[in-house]
């Protein structure tokens, strides 16, 4: 509440303007880091689903070659 008081006499330059940029200036770190973060995750994410993809693929092409061969 004392927030919303303080910022009621301000002018609009103060309220729309000044106030982010403080914010960006003093959170900018925090936030390029949790972006960052969340960027490498999915990025490892999408690396992983690559990955066993590929391995569904060469095994059931594998079984599927292995099978069509029939018995020894």
């Amino acid at each position: 509440m004392a927030v919303r008081e303080i910022l009621t006499g301000m002018p609009w330059w103060v309220k729309w303007i000044v106030v982010p940029v403080i914010a960006i200036v003093v959170f900018g770190g925090l936030i390029a880091s949790v972006i960052a973060f969340v960027i490498g995750l999915l990025f490892k994410v999408l690396i992983f689903v690559i990955l066993v993809g590929g391995i569904v693929f060469v095994v059931r092409k594998f079984m599927s070659s292995s099978s069509s061969r029939g018995d020894w």
